[in-house]
């Protein structure tokens, strides 16, 4: 390499556009020109490196807490428009929803003005929409941060205080003292008080909701629902964000809190259309209510205001008598009488101001003495004005020596109405009594019977009973037994009667006897028999004595009134018409249910799939362009019937020879990557799911992960060991050497050596771990996963909890920094140079690739790109790096879609279609090994495996670019140039002999099944191999 000394300037090797040179000023040995051309163009490369490093260290040395860095690509012409657009609409739709709300609080204003005592629920509202400016004010600064180019800055000005009688007693306040400046809360708005601003959101709106339920006449919980879970939704955010302290500066922290607004906008439009329809339904029953107690308490006031005219009239014949014990006593029961009266005329104007007043204290703020005073008292007063009035009334008819009637009578009447008078309050008391002791779960009449019922239930009661009882019943008894002699005798008498009368036959005279005597009544339990035995009497009734038609037959012998034979026919008519509707059927009420057609998935015969869709995006670089060509060539190959569930996972082999699958069929195989693709070894496990297989560094080991063990095989499909661990198994990841792996359990990454040892415990805190990566220099950990609760315990009470991506320091065994998602984050990948993490996230959740940066020794992530599909894709599995030296990001949909990105400059490369596919796709592997041709595989539902390549260097014949249908037996390979298979043995780990291998399906009997060994298969290679 070229070095310079001090005495000899350098000026950098400027070249014009032939090439050449412009000018150097140091001497320069003799050496070829080519040579001295790439030796100082490097050494000015690293030069400027060094200065771009040393002024950025510089740079963060100054003010790293000021000034954080952000990421390069976010304001610059790589930063995809769709992302802006994307955010912009986002943000403008929670900018809608908040003006909504706040349209609704200030029409609930209007309404609540209305209403007595509603300043409470005035003054709340009005803080509750200058919260909502303020935290719409917050959210557009982040926003503007983020989409600088559609969002645009509000400013401080123009954050009205939706409150303007308090702006107006801080303006004269301010007037007032002038060397005094008050503190504006206006300029204390910065993204980092949010969580302090969430906070204060909350309390706005339990005081809201307070103010709210402080009207007794009308309670909506949809309102309380919806206003209470928002209000522990807000806490819950306060309290995560208070981790990222210092941080809102951060475009992560600042894309999580944009997330954010989707979650609010639920909650508040469930809070705008609930206070809608309260303002419909609730205000006008509140403003009924009150106008209706108001009305009682004018009414009371005025019949009060009579009576006290009444009682002033009648103490005019009685107040000049005195001297005696009676005319003192009418004298002292009349006006206690009169001032009862005025009394409850004034306390009830008073409690109709109270009610009605709009600045009047709530009902749980007012102590209970004066509560009692306005409410209770102007009726007690009215009670106790006419008992006095009464008791004056009675004396006075004797004191004036009334005639006896009239004293009696009156004393009489004045004691009924008094006895129910006082009844009636002793009624509304206990009704009262019984609302407080029970919280309304019983009613007074509940009360009593249940009173009753323990009173009767007592011992000498209960016998008094059973005496009454057995003395009834004798009583019964006897009037039945003498009843039904009466009724023999009066029978006989009448039947007689009527056939001398009628000369009727003997027959016919006995035929009446006999329907006299026995009297068959319409049986009520069953419509059918009853229906049966009417029509079955009438019929013989007609065909016997056809002549019998005398209205005047008297039926003796019931305490029923005679039945006529019209009466008769309409009982037949009904008793037809309920035997019709009994016996009538349903159209076959019992048939079988028709058997629907059900479709198995199954491989669908193409010949080859290419996408359809083009890469319309100008590529700077040529390596980028020149891949495009290479991906529209990508074909499947391959069908590989590997499993009988559903693929889990897949991964090709560090080397490329292998690609090991697992699924729920509890089997994991082994493939021997080649034209064609064959099964090398078939690993069978005893019990539980085969979530995951991974290849270690140097493809020798291959581990597999169930529930609660893990197992590591060889290439070969020996099971070296059985690890059995005591909680659940999310993930596991090889270390970069192959001595050791990481198992994620939990809130834990426990490292484990090859015998099954702990090597080491890794504890993240609140988090629980869904998947681990580790840098090659071993130093740091990233993990991704959501988090158990917050800091202060508390949860969600309807929105989602708060992922993060975690950067875990392995030797101080701390957690060195922490970004917040929301979406379900499951997978994170790291790139052969690690410094670029994939991060993969469930359902519609586009993948992100993530920077690993060192700053001031501390490791963080930063946002580089999202890869973003042309339409919504459910993605599947987990994203995967590909292509030489991971320039290539791929992912599956579920419905069968791929797609390829640029991983530096995010752009779709290529789209393979799903109707082209047709399949469900579960998960995709890249094979590193194999650079020409591509080459990658893909899982679905059905089982099946299928291998994709490119077709520039992979040129088989046209006949064999046929793909074969499906077979249903297990492992069977349908390739371009399909070979035979030689026949294999099964083996167990000790490679000894159990039986032939046959062409059947993979079976294994309940003997096998059942046994704790691990089983494999043995297939031969290929025979051009």
């Amino acid at each position: 390499m070229y070095h310079a000394t001090g005495s000899a300037p350098i000026t950098g090797p400027f070249k014009d556009h032939t090439g050449g040179l412009l000018g150097e000023t140091v001497d320069q040995p003799r050496i070829d020109p080519p040579r001295l051309d790439t030796r100082r163009r490097q050494t000015l490369f690293n030069l400027l490196n060094a200065l771009n490093e040393l002024s950025q260290a510089e740079s963060l040395d100054r003010g790293f807490d000021q000034y954080p860095s952000f990421e390069d690509d976010r304001d610059i012409s790589t930063v995809d428009e769709q992302l802006q657009v994307a955010g912009a609409e986002t943000f403008n739709k929670f900018q809608k929803r908040i003006n909504s709300l706040d349209k609704e609080l200030r029409n609930f204003g209007n309404a609540a003005r209305q209403l007595g005592s509603s300043v409470g629920i005035l003054s709340s509202a009005f803080r509750l929409r200058e919260r909502l400016a303020q935290i719409l004010f917050l959210f557009r600064d982040n926003a503007a941060d983020l989409f600088p180019r559609k969002i645009s800055r509000q400013q401080r000005e123009f954050l009205v205080n939706p409150n303007l009688m308090d702006r107006k007693r801080k303006a004269r306040r301010r007037k007032s003292m002038p060397g005094r400046v008050p503190a504006n809360i206006e300029d204390s708005l910065d993204l980092e008080s949010l969580p302090e601003q969430f906070e204060s959101f909350a309390t706005a709106l339990l005081t809201f909701l307070k103010c709210l339920n402080e009207f007794p006449e009308f309670t909506d919980e949809a309102v309380n629902t919806s206003i209470k879970s928002f209000e522990g939704d807000l806490k819950y955010w306060a309290c995560c964000l208070q981790d990222y302290r210092g941080q809102f500066k951060y475009p992560a922290v600042q894309r999580y809190v944009h997330d954010l607004t989707a979650e609010m906008g639920e909650h508040i439009d469930n809070i705008t259309g609930t206070l809608s329809m309260f303002i419909e339904v609730g205000v006008p029953t509140i403003r009924f209510a009150q106008k209706h107690g108001a009305a009682n308490l004018l009414t009371l006031s005025t019949v009060a205001t009579f009576f006290s005219a009444v009682t002033a009239t009648t103490l005019q014949f009685s107040y000049s008598q005195t001297g005696d014990m009676l005319s003192d006593g009418v004298n002292a029961f009349w006006f206690s009488s009169l001032v009862f009266s005025i009394a409850a005329a004034v306390n009830s104007l008073l409690g109709l101001s109270w009610k009605q007043a709009m600045y009047r204290s709530p009902g749980d703020r007012v102590p209970w003495w004066v509560l009692i005073w306005i409410k209770r008292s102007p009726l007690v007063f009215l009670v106790m004005s006419v008992a006095c009035f009464s008791a004056g009334l009675v004396l006075f008819t004797y004191s004036t020596n009334q005639g006896k009637v009239t004293s009696t009578i009156t004393s009489v009447f004045t004691a009924f109405t008094s006895f129910g008078l006082a009844a009636v309050s002793a009624w509304f008391a206990s009704e009262r009594w019984t609302f407080v002791h029970h919280r309304g779960s019983k009613w007074l009449s509940d009360v009593l019977k249940d009173a009753l019922r323990r009173f009767m239930a007592l011992r000498p009661i209960s016998i008094i009973r059973k005496s009454l009882g057995w003395g009834l019943h004798c009583v019964q008894k006897g009037l039945e037994v003498a009843g039904h002699k009466l009724r023999r005798v009066s029978s006989r008498g009448t039947i007689t009667t009527t056939a001398l009368e009628q000369g009727n036959s003997p027959m016919t005279g006995e035929y009446a006897h006999a329907i006299s005597r026995s009297p068959e009544p319409l049986s009520p339990l069953s419509p059918i028999r009853q229906s049966t035995d009417s029509h079955s009497h009438l019929s013989a009734e007609g065909s016997s004595h056809p002549n019998l038609e005398s209205p005047t037959t008297t039926f003796s012998g019931t305490s029923n009134s005679p039945i006529t034979p019209r009466d008769r026919l309409t009982s037949a008519i009904r008793s037809v018409m309920m035997l019709q509707s009994a016996t009538s059927y349903p159209s076959n009420p019992f048939s079988p249910p028709s058997r629907k057609r059900t479709t198995s998935s199954a491989f669908t015969d193409v010949s080859r799939v290419i996408s359809e869709t083009g890469v319309t995006t100008t590529f700077r670089g040529s390596k980028v362009a020149s891949l495009i060509p290479k991906l529209k060539s990508l074909e499947a190959t391959q069908d590989l019937v590997a499993h009988s569930a559903l693929v889990r996972h897949l991964q090709f082999s560090p080397n490329g020879k292998f690609l090991a699958t697992s699924s729920w069929d509890r089997t994991s195989i082994i493939f021997r990557v080649g034209d064609p693709c064959v099964p090398h070894r078939v690993l069978a496990h005893a019990s539980g799911f085969v979530g995951q297989v991974a290849w270690s560094p140097a493809g020798v080991l291959l581990l597999t992960r169930l529930n609660r063990a893990i197992k590591i095989w060889t290439e070969d499909g020996v099971c070296r060991k059985t690890i059995e661990r005591h909680h659940h198994v999310q993930s596991i990841a090889w270390l970069p050497g192959g001595e050791a792996f990481l198992s994620v359990e939990g809130s834990e990454v426990v490292k484990l050596d090859l015998h099954g040892n702990v090597l080491d415990t890794y504890c993240f805190n609140r988090v629980f771990i869904h998947d681990v990566a580790i840098t090659p220099d071993l130093q740091r950990l990233l993990g991704v996963g959501p988090i158990l609760y917050s800091p202060k315990g508390l949860h969600p009470s309807k929105s989602r909890v708060e992922k993060q991506l975690l950067i875990y320091n392995v030797e101080t065994k701390v957690i060195e920094n922490q970004t917040p998602v929301l979406n379900d984050v499951r997978d994170i990948t790291l790139a052969k140079n690690g410094q670029v993490a994939l991060v993969s996230y469930e359902n519609k959740a586009f993948p992100q690739l993530w920077k690993l940066e060192i700053v001031k020794d501390q490791a963080r992530l930063t946002l580089r790109h999202t890869y973003m599909p042309k339409v919504p894709v459910d993605f599947a599995g987990p994203s995967y790096f590909g292509g030489k030296d991971d320039q290539l990001v791929l992912c599956a949909g579920k419905a069968g879609d791929i797609h390829i990105w640029d991983r530096d400059s995010a752009v779709l490369l290529h789209h393979v279609r799903a109707q082209a596919l047709g399949g469900d796709l579960t998960c995709i592997a890249w094979n590193h090994a194999s650079d020409n041709p591509f080459m990658f595989a893909t899982g679905s539902h059905d089982g099946a495996v299928r291998l994709w390549t490119t077709a520039n260097d992979y040129r088989p014949c046209e006949s064999s670019r046929r793909f074969f249908a499906a077979q249903s037996t297990p492992h069977c390979v349908t390739s371009r140039s399909p070979s035979n298979v030689d026949d294999g043995a099964w083996t167990d780990s000790a490679d000894k002999q159990f039986g032939e291998y046959t062409s059947e399906p993979l079976t294994l009997t309940p003997v096998e099944d059942s046994g704790q060994r691990d089983r494999i298969v043995t297939f031969a290679h290929t025979r051009g191999q």
